[in-house]
Parts: structure tokens; sequence; C-alpha cells
């Protein structure tokens, strides 16, 4: 292949301008931003579902207790009614005074066992609600912090973005000034090596890294100043410049 030294010069300035290219999207991609955002996402949904979870059982115990204290009620108003007939004197029969009497110590004793289950429901919850509260700040906490990193991410973004579209103008441009058939040749090599083209710098490929021997230099030296070149190593397209060393 053929192309105009200057034309395969331009391609120094391509390759540098895809490095930075590259180098935004490969930054896109590894914001850390996005891990913050993820891992506090992930936190957040937990939290979520704990803050429903003790909500819920805050909700069983405040009906728990609900239960709980009509029980003590429905006890005390049976012993009321009970003690207002032994006061009242409307009971005379000895047996059925000592079963009424039976009647209200037996009530007595349920109406405090039942008071006794309430404090100890009282105490659930209280404990239930406490633990809501806090996992719902702690959740509430971590939403503030996503939103924060989402705002910083967006704001990243925008700038990577607006730069990448800077630095894709210049390359459109650049583009413009390499022939069709040596920019095919320089894209495919681009897609499979991640860099098309290099420059042949003080006799080493800056592609590779490698160091051409001297029968490659001297076959270099002699081959027309318009004909392509590619490295031996590493197959990019090898730019001579004034510093090839030639």
């Amino acid at each position: 292949m053929k192309a105009a030294p200057e034309a395969q010069k331009r391609l120094l300035d391509l390759a540098e301008l895809d490095s930075v290219i590259d180098r935004l999207a490969h930054r896109r991609r590894t914001l850390p931003e996005l891990a913050e955002i993820d891992e506090r996402s992930k936190l957040f949904a937990k939290l979520a579902t704990q803050v429903i979870e003790a909500e819920t059982e805050s909700g069983d115990l405040a009906r728990e207790q609900a239960k709980a204290e009509s029980d003590v009620d429905a006890v005390r108003t049976r012993a009321d009614r009970d003690q207002k007939r032994l006061d009242s004197g409307a009971v005379t029969s000895p047996r059925d005074l000592s079963s009424l009497q039976s009647e209200i110590t037996s009530l007595n004793k349920r109406q405090g066992d039942l008071e006794e289950v309430v404090l100890e429901i009282m105490e659930r919850r209280e404990a239930a609600d406490a633990k809501a509260g806090d996992l719902v700040t702690q959740r509430d906490e971590v939403r503030a912090a996503l939103s924060t990193a989402e705002d910083r991410r967006d704001a990243a973004l925008t700038e990577i973005d607006k730069e990448s579209g800077e630095v894709r103008g210049r390359r459109a441009d650049t583009t413009g000034d390499i022939p069709a058939d040596l920019l095919k040749l320089y894209e495919k090599l681009r897609e499979q090596y991640g860099v098309g083209a290099a420059m042949l710098h003080g006799g080493r490929c800056q592609g590779c890294k490698v160091a051409l021997s001297i029968a490659e230099m001297n076959r270099i030296k002699g081959a027309p100043h318009d004909e392509v070149l590619r490295c031996e190593e590493c197959r990019r397209i090898l730019v001579r410049t004034a510093e090839s060393g030639l």
C-alpha cells in the first residue's frame, strides 16, 4: 500500500486522539461514583426491606397489644360486675356467695396475668419501634448519600461526554486528511490491537516497544517514503518520522 508520508504521519495524530477517547471511555466505565452508587443502592435496598420488616413487626405488636388490652378490659368489667353483685347484698346463699367470691378472686388473678402480658407486649413494641426508627434513619441517610453520589456521577459523565465529543470532532477532522484505504487498514488494526499505528522512534516500534533488528532497519531505510510499512512484531502500521533513527 502507498500513501504520502504526511498522510501516514496523520495516523499518529489519529492514534493519539483514539488513545484519549479510549482513556475517556475507560474513565467513564470506572468512575468511583459508579461503585459507590452500586454499593449504596444495595445497602439502601437492604435497609428498605429491614424497615418494612420492622414496621410490620411493630404493627403486629400494636394489634397484639390492643387485643391483650381488650381482654384486660373484658375481665375487669366482669370482675367489677361481680363485685357490685357481691356488695349489693343481692346474693344471700352461702354457696352462691362462696362461688361469687371465688370467681372474683379468679378474675382478679386473670386480670393481673393479662396486665403482665400487656406490659411484656408494650416492651417488645417499644423495642420494635426504636429498631424501626433507627433503620428509617439509616435508610434515609443512605438515600441522601446515594443521591449525592448520583449527582457527582452525572456531573462527571457530563464533563467526560463533553470532552469526548470535542475529541471526536477533532478526530473527524483528522480522518479527512487520510486516504480511505489507509484509514480502513488503520481502523482494522485498531480493532484488532487497540492501536492501529505507531511511530518508529530511535529504531524501536512505539507500539510494542520492540527494537527492530539491523536487517529490518536496513530494509526500512531502503523502502520508498510513500510505502506503508508494518511492524514485524506487532503488525501495526509503522510510521517514519525524523526521530526514527533512519
